[in-house]
């Protein structure tokens, strides 16, 4: 099986050690991953700021990079999400503006073969149990996109679940928003930090270690809210949870130590993500 490993903008600026975790996840599951070093951005970004003419192009580019593969994978359900739901709304648009049908030919191919990290695991690959040791107490926050967009359900606490030496706690107010939103964090500073703060303070009550996600922009808004408060607990992808094993153990930062602080420089190359 071949797959295609969509890295996002944010993983590929801030998070490396996300895709390279996804990387050494998959591999150990037997799938062979690809980095197409074409990939930019989806085009989020533009969409949700009201440029979708600005985002045809980006969603041009992504259908012809990721072509060929059996899979496209990536960690983000936001950015899957707008693959999977927005891209077929960009093409209807198009034909509703008299363009035609060119646009929505061009990126119904990428939109069926692209999966959010924790789907492609459990929905194609057939595995809850990936194999991982993270002796930690963790809580899990469902992020809007992969909650609403996708419908990921339990899929990730099914996977959490079956990590040993991992002991999962309930989150209180758990499908309620982080308050990041994309751009509704910088229109809406003050709405978003108190949305955060909430997050954050229900996330300690559980007593965790770890709070998890499966979105790391999620991540880096209740991580910037957890180093002000200088909490104990961190902020953690699923996908570097999955990918710790006893022989190559993930590391939580301590306390008061920075918050999802990328290291070991791009993975715009092969060799980094590897």
């Amino acid at each position: 099986m071949r797959a295609a490993l969509f890295l996002t903008c944010v993983n590929d600026t801030l998070y490396p050690q996300t895709g390279r975790a996804v990387v050494a996840l998959l591999e150990r599951l037997g799938v062979e991953v690809d980095f197409p070093m074409g990939q930019t951005c989806c085009g989020q970004a533009h969409f949700n700021t009201g440029y979708r003419h600005e985002a045809e192009p980006l969603a041009r580019r992504q259908a012809r990079v990721f072509a060929g593969y059996d899979y496209v994978v990536t960690p983000s359900g936001s950015c899957a999400a707008m693959v999977r739901d927005i891209y077929p709304r960009l093409g209807e648009r198009a034909r509703e503006e008299g363009r035609g049908d060119e646009l929505g030919r061009t990126l119904a191919d990428v939109v069926p073969r692209t999966y959010e990290l924790t789907e492609f695991l459990v929905d194609v690959l057939g595995v809850t149990d990936v194999g991982a040791y993270f002796p930690h107490t963790v809580t899990y926050h469902p992020t809007c996109h992969g909650l609403r967009m996708l419908g990921l359900g339990d899929r990730p606490r099914r996977l959490l679940e079956a990590v040993r030496g991992l002991e999962l706690r309930e989150l209180e107010g758990a499908e309620e928003c982080c308050g990041f939103g994309g751009t509704f964090a910088v229109k809406n500073p003050d709405v978003s930090a108190a949305m955060a703060a909430d997050k954050v303070r229900h996330a300690e009550e559980t007593g965790a270690e770890v709070l998890c996600a499966a979105d790391n922009s999620c991540l880096m808004h209740l991580g910037g809210t957890m180093s002000r408060q200088r909490t104990a607990i961190r902020p953690v992808h699923i996908a570097e949870i999955l990918a710790s094993t006893e022989e190559n153990p993930l590391t939580v930062p301590a306390s008061g130590a920075p918050v999802h602080v990328a290291t070991g420089g791009s993975t715009r190359t092969k060799g980094a993500v590897r």
